[in-house]
């Protein structure tokens, strides 16, 4: 794309957005939200939405971003939809400082950029995809940080939206409620989100990757942190006395079964993830995510790692091992079975807009597996982003302005009785 070439809505507002930090911080997480720039950025979309000419909008201490759209003429007596995506960028990767460009993509390896004399790209091997992405424009960031496609082009995509029904008053649509909520990466997410207040019947988060990914399913989630307490003496006198944190620790990890970790698994098969370790040889603490999308499933892995506790305390002791397990999020596929029209309108709005859907279970979670086991009903729909939570991040120009497109026709769905 020519350095002069127009923007188009979507994209531009999506430059904008991914050059304000927002990264959530895991080690806040008993904080909402868990890091300061966080306020800055739900400042920044109340004013966005402001100027839009939402009704209601709001910026709570919690940094989460309300706003109403009011009906379009002749739906203001239908159920209002609500529109959903987080405002966080996910810890994994670094996102200070996003520098996003534009690449006009010719085939071979798409190039971020060069980061200390190495080439940071990503290949037609690792994303099939590309292949299909031969002659566009992609958005990507220099190779040094995240681009933060996750997920501010799900509120670039909503914003843009909101555009387009502001300027073309005769586009149909019910009454509107928009949320940009914190901390979804660390799990917090649509959590303080007052439902009641909120006011939307029904909603669908734009959280997902490639154009046309739609999920109404997602893992069982939870957390597990496995405390070791090691018995320390002068390792000149340590025979038959010592008990090394560190050693128990290691026994602990591999134990837990090796080819039930994310690289070793796919589609619906779940996991055991090591996400964090610290501690000395008195004491050390393992941090493991667990996921699985059969509840079943779930419950049994959480009871082996109960049962690698119980075992390796009978070898050194009791409480020398402690599993503490925290659920973060269920499956929402059984919100659906009262409302499958909401699967059947997204699945519709993508045909209508271009865009040939495709159903996944996603391996992951969304802030829709909150909200609908919560009540609220809310599919997932895709922002047209790959490589989330890597510094190959990237999203096509194209699929952004089509997902705005998808959601002109979804909304309009929602204004007849």
């Amino acid at each position: 794309m020519a350095e002069n070439a127009e923007l188009s809505d979507v994209v531009e507002r999506f430059m904008r957005y991914v050059q304000i930090d927002s990264q959530s911080n895991p080690d806040n997480e008993d904080q909402t939200p868990s890091t300061p720039e966080q306020h800055k950025m739900a400042a920044y979309l109340g004013e966005e939405l402001r100027v839009l000419g939402c009704d209601d909008v709001r910026v709570d201490e919690h940094a989460y971003v309300t706003a109403s759209v009011a009906a379009s003429e002749g739906a203001e007596g239908l159920p209002a939809l609500g529109l959903c995506a987080h405002l966080d960028s996910v810890v994994d990767a670094p996102a200070s400082g996003v520098k996003p460009h534009i690449v006009h993509y010719e085939g071979g390896d798409l190039v971020a950029g060069v980061v200390d004399g190495v080439t940071v790209a990503t290949t037609p091997e690792q994303v099939p995809d590309l292949k299909k992405l031969e002659g566009q424009d992609i958005i990507c960031s220099d190779g040094s940080t995240l681009l933060s496609a996750d997920d501010k082009a799900g509120v670039a995509e909503i914003c843009a939206l909101v555009k387009r029904l502001r300027d073309d008053p005769s586009l149909p649509h019910p009454a509107l409620k928009i949320a940009f909520v914190p901390d979804e990466e660390i799990g917090h997410g649509a959590s303080l989100l007052d439902l009641k207040e909120f006011g939307a019947t029904w909603c669908y988060t734009v959280d997902g990757e490639a154009l046309g990914e739609f999920c109404y399913e997602t893992f069982n989630a939870a957390e597990a942190k496995v405390r070791v307490r090691g018995m320390m003496v002068h390792p000149g006198t340590a025979k038959d006395i010592m008990v090394n944190a560190i050693t128990v620790a290691g026994e602990f990890q591999s134990l837990v079964p090796a080819f039930e970790r994310p690289e070793h698994t796919e589609g619906r098969e779940g996991f055991y993830h090591p996400i964090s370790i610290k501690g000395s040889a008195s004491e050390v603490e393992l941090c493991y995510i667990v996921r699985d999308h059969d509840s079943a499933k779930f419950e049994a892995r959480q009871q082996v790692l109960r049962d690698i506790a119980a075992f390796l305390n009978a070898l050194y002791g009791e409480g020398t091992v402690e599993v503490e397990l925290r659920e973060q999020y269920r499956n929402m596929v059984e919100a659906f079975d009262d409302c499958p029209f909401l699967i059947d309108r997204a699945l519709e709005a993508n045909r209508e807009a271009g865009i040939e859907p495709f159903v996944i279970a996603v391996r992951g979670g969304t802030d829709g597996s909150q909200l609908s086991l919560r009540g609220l009903p809310c599919p997932n729909l895709a922002t047209g982003g790959y490589n989330a939570h890597s510094v190959r991040e990237f999203i096509p120009v194209r699929s952004m302005e089509l997902t705005v497109e998808m959601l002109v026709r979804l909304v309009a769905k929602f204004a007849v009785a």
